[in-house]
């Protein structure tokens, strides 16, 4: 007897026929899963449509379209246990890079139907799901300015596009970190939070690599003083993500942490996995191998987790730690 899965498929997502996607996917996976399909709609999200299936009690949820996608599936699933498998068919697929499952409807579906799963973290940003990345100031205007009609004519380039045209007019905001045991207040012109990013989520670098299952959350600041240091920055981050190395100027920096509280002035836009959801205050928090899904087995090698110095107008206050009972 098969096992049962929900495939939720997103028929606008990328730039391919949704409907040859579709029957690609089905020649797949059904002769071996028990597939129930349901296409995503302006008024049937793909967070409702998991809702229900986890109801049902499926034994696998199936996501296909792009990232924010993802993401909605992924936020009902976050703690049933239910193993979720990733059918990217997105503009910048990131979520499936970072965990590298293949970017091909073929070897996707492969790696659902060898079932192998691995417990990954998920997050919540002001109550919106989150598996990938959470970006304030200059990703946030980015990702505004590469609109629906721009990814559909150059794909993933119009994100490179929008941060051309983005880099020449960035601005700098004041901004207070917190975490559990620290207040961080310093300048910049981006902070990024991720729980997963490849390194083509440039601003989410700063850090030797983004472990998706170590129950932690990577805060990236970028604090360029001009034009011109913002895209030395940006062409740093560049080079130490290729090699996987960690970021070492000044006006960049990271650390790890369970959660994080960010206020800003002027309040700030906020993009949640590819969505802009509204404006800053945000808060942030971990939870710890919060979903399963199906991956390749991969393996990577822990880096430096913390460096502050050299940000700009920077201050650190050490909070002082309650004792319990």
């Amino acid at each position: 007897m098969n096992r049962s899965g929900c495939l939720i498929f997103n028929p606008v997502a990328g730039q391919g026929d949704s409907e040859q996607d579709l029957a690609k996917i089905k020649a797949i996976l059904e002769p071996k899963i028990d597939l129930d399909i349901y296409l995503t709609t302006e008024e049937i999200g793909a967070e409702e449509l998991a809702h229900a299936a986890v109801s049902r009690k499926v034994d696998a949820i199936i996501a296909s379209g792009g990232d924010g996608t993802l993401s909605a599936v992924a936020g009902a699933v976050v703690g049933t246990g239910i193993p979720f498998g990733i059918i990217s068919r997105g503009t910048a697929n990131a979520f499936a890079t970072a965990l590298e499952i293949p970017d091909t409807i073929e070897a996707a579906c492969q790696v659902i139907l060898e079932s192998h799963t691995r417990s990954v973290d998920a997050a919540y940003c002001n109550g919106y799901p989150m598996v990938l990345l959470a970006g304030i100031g200059f990703e946030a205007e980015t990702v505004e300015k590469a609109d629906r009609e721009a990814k559909n004519r150059f794909g993933v380039l119009a994100y490179i596009l929008a941060g051309l045209q983005q880099l020449s007019s960035f601005k700098t905001f004041d901004v207070e970190i917190e975490t559990e045991d620290k207040i961080i207040k310093t300048n910049a012109a981006a902070v990024t939070v991720a729980n997963a990013a490849p390194p083509t989520s440039i601003f989410a670098q700063g850090p030797a690599g983004i472990f998706v299952d170590d129950g932690l959350l990577d805060l990236t600041i970028v604090a360029p003083a001009n034009t011109a240091a913002a895209i030395a920055a940006t062409f740093h981050l560049f080079q130490t993500a290729s090699a996987g190395s960690a970021a070492e100027r000044n006006d960049i920096g990271y650390l790890r942490a369970k959660k994080f509280k960010i206020t800003t002035d002027p309040p700030q836009k906020v993009v949640v996995d590819g969505e802009i959801v509204g404006k800053t205050p945000i808060s942030i928090d971990c939870v710890p191998a919060g979903l399963k899904i199906f991956v390749p087995i991969a393996h990577a090698e822990a880096g430096p987790t913390e460096k502050l110095e050299g940000l700009p107008h920077l201050m650190i206050e050490t909070k002082v730690l309650k004792s319990e009972g």
